[in-house]
């Protein structure tokens, strides 16, 4: 998933531990530079804990049903809206994502463990930046609805051979102990104005990061709801069976194409 790149101002990791601390400076606040051309107080900047989610999205700590108009995914609970698809992205044989479908738009949603004291994303966005634009690609970071977001032009091969470009939005937001990105893609990345819907989806997920020891960046495993069924990709399923959870809500669960990550 994403390379941690480990600051001059953290300890090395603990085995599977997600605590990390700065370290204080013995040089009473002097600013020299050291070798590799990065300053003191660079190097020992304070790392900035996550911000507040008055909006959301939210920990599993700060919903009272968090199954009432959402479907459980284990680790993320996704609301339910008239119309859409549910996709599942399996790496190996683990769910690590699950992506929206609304007419001719997506978002993806994967959550990912955090720093306990530490919020990532203004680190990540740096790294997805560095790697699109080594590939070619155009980057854009503008502050939105759900904060600073980057909006991308990523270089693609078209079904003809061709080489185009596909425009994709990365927003994200850090929780406590966890972080949940998405990946917007189809119209809702082209014209911003008009993924109100998507955004929405994304800020009322609630995101499950259990108690168990997880190391900064490792995605969170998602599951499958009991009564799921699973339709491949391109079989459209016409009927919802009546009773079930998915009825009015969610068309069919699919399992997607994998989303590949940008390094």
């Amino acid at each position: 998933m994403f390379g941690r790149r480990r600051k001059k101002s953290e300890k090395p990791e603990r085995g599977a531990s997600d605590e990390f601390e700065t370290e204080q400076s013995d040089g009473g606040g002097s600013d020299a530079t050291g070798a590799d051309g990065v300053t003191d107080a660079e190097a020992q900047r304070v790392k900035l804990p996550p911000a507040p989610r008055p909006d959301g999205p939210w920990d599993l700590s700060e919903v009272g049903e968090p199954g009432k108009g959402r479907v459980n995914l284990g680790g993320i609970y996704v609301p339910g809206v008239e119309g859409m698809e549910l996709r599942v992205e399996v790496a190996g044989d683990a769910i690590v994502a699950a992506t929206v479908v609304l007419r001719d738009s997506a978002v993806q949603l994967q959550a990912f463990a955090a720093p306990k004291r530490e919020g990532i994303w203004e680190e990540v966005r740096e790294e997805i930046a560095a790697g699109i634009t080594k590939q070619g690609g155009v980057i854009d970071e503008k502050e939105g609805s759900l904060g600073w977001e980057l909006r991308a032009q990523v270089p693609v091969q078209l079904p003809d051979g061709k080489h185009g470009v596909q425009v994709v939005r990365f927003i994200g937001v850090d929780g406590p102990r966890w972080f949940l990105r998405g990946v917007i893609s189809g119209q809702g990345a082209v014209q911003p104005e008009q993924a109100g819907l998507l955004e929405s989806i994304f800020r009322d997920t609630v995101v499950v990061r259990g108690e168990s020891p997880m190391a900064p960046r490792d995605p969170i495993v998602l599951q499958l709801p009991e009564d799921a069924q699973m339709v491949p990709e391109g079989v459209r399923q016409e009927t919802v069976e009546e009773g079930s959870r998915f009825a009015g809500g969610i068309d069919k669960l699919q399992r997607g194409p994998e989303i590949t990550e940008v390094r």
